[in-house]
């Protein structure tokens, strides 16, 4: 029989370090019902000490999904493990990630304390995880394993194993590993810890040299049995081991690795669209598995070999990866139990009929101005009007004049949180950048536009545009998304999303500072 694979997805954690990415309560619970549904086994949910939104989505995610081990880090404390466990203990699979440095380099300059001091905390640690319920799991990491010795790095995982610690994780921190040598580091865990079968050996491997996917198939090669991995490659500096690339490469090369996972690879690019519209993030064309052009063919000869065999240029179908082509046309003359047909084959089952109705407003409005709405359509509808948070701001009005030879205007009318309605008027660069201005003006906010990013979802003259922005107060990032066919009504929508969020994320700051 062929083994069985885990798969750890971190990307509600270490994807959420990725620069640039800030998620909300709604955001993250969002995500992990689509990594319920793609069938991961464990959702590293956040690091609950970190603050008191990381803490309350934690415990969110804890509390309404049930099928995957739901995992929050933690240091090697009493105090961040007791915040951890507060957050997770309504899961019904509830698990503790905690963690100590163990390279030379980490423990004389980070952590500033002997290995014999190291190692006596790591084991405390894992004892007090597993003390706090008899029904909690303790997975226990040493930071940047990979450059620890090797023989310090033994007793150490010996003796968390043997205070409990069911899961051992070896991570690649800083991406330095090559396959061979990370499979001969896991061989070696293998073979020289007297009690490592009664841990699960899993896998944390970052992508600084472009090796996070090779390094972890070369790891499950050799005894590991988790692979901790991100949609889309998201994480810390060049990011973590992609979920898709392993998954597919385990599936594709079954005849090589005969290794099994329990994901369902058709809600891949569903996932990966998710988090790539959520977090901001745009996935470039030629990333593999989920990328615009991971199965599109340029060169008439790979047109032809394609079109009288696929598997002459394609060693996977769109299919398997949930990119099927539309059998049905949806239209202005489209009733609703068709449409209502389409969103249960898109996987929002789970939609309230108030969350259906608004829906379906939005749909007939969009099949008015463009003559069929795409499955992109549809799903670009839900993302922007139906998981929303609360809307402090609203545009209720835009006018624009803008030409080759003339400044750019815009006026806006803008509902704020009082119900007072501004109207404003700004120039600028260009049309987008006078809305965002007026916009501006009329919020009575003053932020930094750190990036936009538009692009198309379907084809034609009657395509929507999804513009994403990114807008910067203070320290902290907001990730706003709007679609139109109009591209400035887009950018607009954008702009007010990302308030509303900053917004949203100040209403909360101001509870937790209260409470």
């Amino acid at each position: 029989m062929s083994k069985r694979i885990y798969i750890f997805d971190t990307t509600l954690r270490d994807g959420e370090q990725t620069p640039g990415v800030s998620l909300n309560i709604q955001e993250k619970l969002e995500i992990a019902r689509q990594l319920e549904r793609l069938g991961v086994d464990c959702i590293e949910a956040g690091f609950p000490i970190a603050s008191n939104g990381d803490f309350e989505a934690v415990k969110a995610i804890a509390q309404s999904i049930r099928r995957p081990v739901i995992t929050a880090l933690a240091r090697a404390s009493k105090k961040d493990m007791d915040r951890a466990w507060e957050a997770i203990k309504f899961a019904e699979k509830p698990r503790i990630h905690t963690f100590l440095a163990t390279s030379d380099i980490h423990m004389e300059f980070k952590l500033k304390m002997a290995p014999r001091e190291v190692k006596k905390r790591a084991i405390e640690a894992v004892a007090y995880a597993k003390s706090l319920s008899p029904n909690v799991e303790v997975e226990f990491s040493p930071e940047d394993g990979t450059r620890t010795r090797p023989e310090f790095l033994y007793e150490v995982l010996e003796g968390v194993i043997a205070a409990g610690a069911d899961v051992v994780n070896i991570p690649d921190t800083v991406g330095y590993s090559t396959p061979g040598e990370y499979g001969a580091f896991i061989a070696g865990i293998k073979r020289n810890i007297p009690n490592i079968d009664k841990a699960v050996i899993s896998l944390h491997c970052h992508n600084d040299l472009g090796l996070a996917v090779a390094n972890s198939l070369a790891g499950i090669e050799n005894g590991a049995l988790q692979i901790e991995c991100a949609i889309n490659g998201l994480g810390e500096r060049a990011g973590n081991a992609s979920l898709e690339e392993i998954v597919m490469a385990l599936k594709t090369r079954k005849n090589y690795y005969d290794f099994e996972t329990n994901i369902i690879t058709e809600q891949i690019a569903r996932t990966s669209g998710l988090v790539s519209r959520t977090t901001g993030i745009h996935i470039q064309p030629n990333k593999a598995i989920v990328g615009a052009n991971a199965f599109a063919h340029e060169s008439g000869i790979h047109q032809h070999g394609v079109l009288n065999n696929r598997l002459t240029y394609e060693i996977m179908t769109p299919e398997s990866v949930g990119l099927k082509k539309n059998l049905m046309v949806l239209g202005k003359h489209s009733g609703r139990h068709a449409f209502e047909e389409r969103l249960n084959e898109l996987g929002y089952s789970d939609l309230s009929q108030e969350e259906i109705n608004k829906a379906f407003v939005k749909f007939k409005d969009l099949a008015d101005k463009k003559k069929t709405v795409s499955d992109g359509d549809i799903e670009a509808i839900i993302t922007e009007d139906i998981h929303q948070i609360p809307e402090a701001y609203s545009l209720e009005y835009m006018h624009i004049s803008c030409g080759n030879k003339v400044v750019s205007t815009a006026t806006v009318r803008v509902k704020k949180p009082d119900d007072n309605v501004a109207e404003e008027a700004a120039c600028g660069t260009g049309p987008v950048d006078a809305v965002f201005r007026a916009i501006e003006k009329a919020a009575d906010i003053d932020v930094n536009l750190r990036d936009y990013f538009l692009k198309a979802i379907g084809s034609g003259e009657d395509a929507l545009g999804e513009v994403t922005v990114k807008i910067e107060k203070g320290s902290k990032i907001y990730v706003g998304n709007g679609i139109s066919t109009d591209i400035i009504e887009s950018s607009a929508k954008a702009f007010i999303n990302a308030i509303n969020k900053m917004s949203y994320d100040s209403c909360c700051f101001a509870v937790d500072k209260i409470s």
